[in-house]
C-alpha cells in the first residue's frame, strides 16, 4: 500500500510520467512485467541485421537513453526493483536493460525479437512461460523485450518503453492487469 501511495506520489510529480495509470499493478504478487525497449527511431532492423553487431540494428536514440533511466529510477525510488532481468539478445534491449540499473541481466534468446520471420513466435512465447515456471513463486521477474514478443505473450501493443504489468492466469498465459509508461 505505501509502494502504490509513492509510486502514485512520483507520477503525479517526475516529468514524463504518465500520471494516469494505477501504479498498484507493479506490486501484485505473482506480477511478470513485461518491458518493450525503450524509444529506438524506426521500424524493424535493417537488411544487414548481426546480432553480435550493433552498428546494424536499430539502437536508442538520446531520448530513449534518458527514457531508460528515468524508468529505472521511478522503479527504484518506488521500491520496485526486480528479482530477474531478462533481456533479448538485440542491442537496444540490452542497453535498456543497463540503464534501467535495476540488477544483473541475463540475456534470454527467447525474448529476441520474432519480427519479419525472424524467429518462432509459438515457440518462443512457449521458452518465455517455461522459464517464468521455474522461477520461485515471490519472484519479480522484468522481460525487457521487443513489442512483437510482449503481444506474443499478452495481447497487448506496447509503446517503446512501456511496461505491462500481466499475471499468470490458471493456464500460464500472461494476462494485463496494468500499464506503466514514462514518455520518452
Amino acid at each position: 500500500m505505501i509502494r502504490a501511495w509513492i509510486m502514485g506520489l512520483l507520477l503525479a510529480m517526475a516529468p514524463g510520467l504518465s500520471s494516469a495509470q494505477d501504479a498498484s499493478v507493479l506490486d501484485q504478487p505473482g506480477a511478470v512485467l513485461l518491458m518493450r525497449h525503450a524509444l529506438a527511431p524506426g521500424t524493424g532492423d535493417p537488411a544487414n541485421f548481426a546480432l553480435g553487431d550493433c552498428s546494424t540494428q536499430r539502437n536508442l536514440d538520446e531520448a530513449g537513453r534518458a527514457q531508460a533511466r528515468r524508468i529505472g529510477a521511478a522503479l527504484r525510488q518506488a521500491g520496485m526493483v526486480p528479482t530477474h532481468v531478462f533481456t533479448s539478445e538485440w542491442c537496444r534491449c540490452r542497453e535498456t536493460a543497463a540503464l534501467l540499473d535495476l540488477g544483473e541481466v541475463t540475456p534470454l534468446p527467447a525474448l529476441n525479437s520474432h519480427f519479419a520471420g525472424r524467429g518462432d513466435r509459438e515457440a518462443q512465447a512457449r521458452a518465455v512461460r517455461e522459464v517464468l515456471a521455474e522461477l520461485p513463486a515471490d519472484a519479480r521477474p522484468l522481460l525487457v523485450t521487443h513489442q512483437v514478443n510482449i503481444t506474443a505473450l499478452s495481447g497487448v501493443f506496447p509503446r517503446s518503453g512501456e511496461i505491462v504489468v500481466t499475471l499468470p492466469n490458471e493456464n500460464g498465459q500472461l494476462v494485463e492487469a496494468g500499464r506503466f509508461l514514462v514518455d520518452p
